[in-house]
């Protein structure tokens, strides 16, 4: 399939990362997603860290109203940490909750190498650069999160237990929310680089955290597997 349309900004970063990208939008563990092969106690060690993940990551997009120029920035901002704390959490919620884990565990659960080196080092971005800087690093999970459900849910084989997970990142909703994302973030980049954004010298930058992200990405992926 065809990369999903995000804007502009999304695709030329995307273009630039190449090998990164294939490593995390087509790693073994959302292969796993795809053919029902993933093992289950890997899936739940993905949830519980992907929850703290969540708790951090929704700390990030609200550092995004702070460092925002425009309203409609703050909106996009506030609109997304809306979606992963009412309902993207949610699915973590009720799924490990069938497993027996409550949400005071889930909140409570300590953080893998791997989390830690992501969360912070996006937190980081947000802190210490500008909106900028911290979109760029927000950007791989969102949009890959959404590129990978797109391709599962027209490749996944009928029976695959994470169905629901997938399904949740094809929706129209959680779609329409990157669309949104990625229109913002054009916006953004061009307000402050300009139409040619490729060609500043602050664009190597923005390239170097987006693939940053993309790696911890991956690692993030690989713990999940380690969860089995």
């Amino acid at each position: 399939m065809s990369a999903p349309e995000y804007g502009r900004v999304f695709a030329k970063l995307r273009e630039g990362c190449p090998t990164p990208w294939a490593a995390y939008t087509q790693h073994a563990f959302v292969e796993g997603l795809r053919d029902g092969t993933l093992p289950r106690a890997s899936f739940l060690h993905y949830l519980v860290q992907d929850y703290v993940f969540l708790v951090h990551f929704a700390r990030a997009w609200s550092l995004g109203v702070v460092k925002a120029e425009t309203l409609d920035e703050m909106k996009i901002c506030a609109r997304t940490v809306d979606a992963l704390v009412n309902h993207e959490m949610s699915l973590h919620v009720k799924t490990c909750a069938a497993a027996g884990i409550s949400e005071a565990a889930l909140f409570a659960a300590k953080e893998d190498v791997e989390n830690l080196a992501y969360t912070r080092y996006v937190l980081d971005a947000g802190v210490q650069g500008d909106f900028l800087d911290l979109i760029a690093a927000l950007a791989p999970c969102c949009f890959g999160y959404g590129e990978i459900g797109l391709r599962l849910a027209q490749t996944a084989v009928p029976d695959t237990p994470y169905a629901e997970w997938i399904a949740t990142y094809a929706d129209d909703d959680y779609q329409q929310v990157m669309a949104d994302v990625g229109a913002m973030f054009d916006g953004a980049v061009v307000r402050r680089l300009g139409d040619a954004f490729d060609t500043t010298p602050r664009w190597a930058h923005l390239q170097t955290r987006f693939t940053t992200a993309t790696e911890l990405e991956v690692g993030f992926w690989d713990m999940g597997l380690r969860g089995a």
